[in-house]
């Protein structure tokens, strides 16, 4: 774990370049392609108690300092907002909310990250996005869900820490360090959660301006990812930090897992309720199960992460 260490920009696209030349040729399904029907049925092999734990936040509805404009959520009857005395009536509301932001447990789908005028797979951005949506890569690649072997790597849990500070940097050796503390190992199609703790820290000390400090992975460490060619990435943060690790790129994370090894990207997750169990039972790995919403152009939906243990 590291506070400061900047890739130059010809280092980070050198990474890229590297990074790019090991996702599925072809695939327009990114990653999800190295989830096949053995690693289900591995997956669901999984669960021995049958206790299912929620991964995701509760939606944020306040205005805070990582979230000046959250999600709003109001009553649309009874008008209003008082039931009457006889006969039937029904409680119906309403939500809008903005899918990709610093506080909702989100997933990214493949079209959410622009590079160079691309997206992944060297799809022309201008010819797959419009006002109207994404007519490529869009969150409608899994409508069936994503159903693999979760794996937990509680970082903070490694180095000791309740969480890790803004700023810190996840390297590569920090992810295989909890695996072997752990006693769990990365395998190819596992949907890999890197717990840094940003949950646990907003919870206690509050809200703060996330673009300014977040601890995440630093860009190197989607070296492990790529070797042990895991399909989905998940974080309790944004899974960059902030500052940024890259030269010239803000979202260097984002633009290594989605645009150069299509892995859909799992932001803002929550895994204090998961963490506790797998630490007590001494297990990291589960059945997930990754629902989006049916929003077929569009680049990511709110999600609601299950483990089942």
């Amino acid at each position: 774990m590291r506070t400061s260490d900047e890739l130059s920009e010809a280092d980070f696209r050198s990474l890229y370049r590297h990074l790019r030349g090991t996702a599925p040729g072809g695939a327009r399904r990114g990653a999800l392609d190295t989830i096949g029907e053995e690693q289900v049925l591995a997956a669901v092999r999984e669960v021995r108690s049958g206790r299912t734990v929620s991964l995701a936040a509760p939606v944020n509805t306040r205005t805070a300092p990582d979230d000046a404009e959250p999600a709003e959520h109001r009553l649309t009857a009874p008008a209003d907002g008082e039931p009457g005395s006889t006969g039937l009536e029904f409680a119906r509301d309403r939500i809008a909310m903005n899918i990709h932001g610093d506080v909702n447990s989100h997933i990214d789908a493949l079209c959410h990250v622009i590079y160079d005028g691309t997206l992944h797979g060297g799809i022309p951005a201008a010819d797959a996005l419009s006002p109207d949506g994404a007519s490529a890569l869009s969150i409608d690649l899994v409508r069936d869900g994503i159903v693999g072997r979760g794996v937990l790597l509680d970082i903070p849990q490694l180095h000791g820490v309740p969480w890790l500070e803004p700023g810190s940097q996840v390297m590569a050796e920090d992810l295989a360090a909890a695996e072997a503390g752990q006693g769990v190992r990365v395998g190819r199609g596992d949907i890999l959660l890197v717990r840094v703790g940003h949950r646990r820290r907003r919870e206690e000390l509050g809200a703060w301006d996330t673009a300014d400090a977040r601890a995440g992975l630093h860009p190197t460490a989607m070296e492990f990812l790529a070797e042990r060619e895991v399909a989905v990435l998940g974080s309790d943060g944004n899974n960059d930090t902030a500052p940024s690790a890259a030269e010239g790129v803000a979202f260097p994370v984002h633009v290594l897992a989605i645009h150069a090894m299509g892995l859909h990207l799992l932001d803002y997750l929550r895994f204090e309720d998961l963490a506790p169990i797998c630490a007590r039972d001494g297990r990291w790995s589960f059945l997930c199960v990754i629902a989006p919403l049916r929003l077929p152009a569009a680049t990511g939906s709110p999600v609601n992460p299950l483990a089942i243990l």
